[in-house]
């Protein structure tokens, strides 16, 4: 269970959020808007914050910019509405750590809430001798399970952490990119699981997942990830063994018009998140690469 602080100016909104949140374990605390939430942070941090754009007095924006700068070890997740694309978009660029439509509320927040608190940083960091090392090589093969992703992405931060990374919001950012490009990787690559499924719910998407983790030629299918660390960069490679796509036919997914859509969200957040991403000619590879701040 984790203490969530929920901010929203609508009283029937902030209802709803909670009880989501709090139906599957979470403890809500609960703001009526920007200043208010800052006013609650200083008698004590959440695990997480989930927080409205459109605001009177503060907006989602304002709150983000605070919170990055006063609080840099509380994620925040926006709730976006139709017309907050453009503002949306930015206050990901301004250090928030996912979004949910408002329309999509009721079958999305809670899981994105989960992966938010699975790629949180730690709160400490242990060091050794690791960091003077010029240049550190992993690799990887994992099942379609997925129950390596945290661990997985913990460990990588780790290793950032010993390059010097101490910014825990670029930390958290770095480790939604690597958790939307695993799951890709497992669930769409391998798997080839359609995200249309999960428009009116995620029950047909998950039985078709766990029907496939068991059939050929699904099930044999591999997770392959190659991760280079050096003080300028760090380099991720993540390769399935699906039939991949074509690059070239995906929609802008960058384009703040195309943030309320649920194809497309993962890669929007691997390209806003980290400095390069680019795909193989076949489309079941993916190279994401993060460049050390001056």
């Amino acid at each position: 269970m984790s203490r969530i602080l929920v901010v929203d100016d609508s009283r029937v909104d902030l209802e709803l959020v909670s009880s989501l949140l709090s139906d599957v374990g979470h403890e809500c605390v609960r703001a009526g808007n920007g200043r208010e939430a800052l006013d609650l942070l200083q008698a004590g941090t959440p695990e997480l914050i989930v927080t409205d754009l459109q605001m009177p007095e503060m907006d989602g924006l304002d709150v983000v910019q605070a919170v990055h700068a006063r609080y840099p070890k509380v994620p925040v997740v926006l709730m976006t509405a139709h017309g907050s694309e453009e503002i949306a978009a930015e206050a990901l660029r301004a250090g928030a750590a996912s979004y949910v439509p408002k329309r999509n509320l009721a079958k999305d927040l809670a899981a994105t809430v989960e992966r938010v608190l699975g790629v949180a940083p730690s709160r400490a960091r242990e060091e050794d001798a690791s960091r003077w090392l010029a240049e550190t090589g992993y690799r990887f093969v994992l099942d379609n399970r997925c129950a390596w992703l945290r661990p997985l992405v913990s460990h990588f931060q780790a290793e950032l952490t010993r390059r010097g990374v101490r910014d825990e919001t670029e930390l958290m950012q770095v480790g939604m990119a690597l958790h939307e490009a695993l799951t890709n990787a497992a669930h769409h690559g391998n798997l080839e699981l359609d995200s249309s499924l999960r428009e009116n719910g995620m029950e047909a998407y998950l039985a078709l997942m766990q029907e496939r983790l068991g059939q050929e030629p699904y099930a044999s299918r591999r997770v392959r990830v190659e991760a280079m660390f050096t003080d300028e960069e760090a380099s991720f490679v993540i390769r399935d063994e699906g039939k991949g796509f074509d690059p070239a036919t995906v929609r802008d997914c960058c384009d703040p018009r195309n943030l309320a859509r649920l194809s497309g969200r993962g890669l929007m957040l691997m390209r806003t998140f980290m400095d390069e991403v680019r795909h193989n000619e076949r489309g079941n590879e993916v190279t994401l690469v993060k460049r050390r701040k001056p």
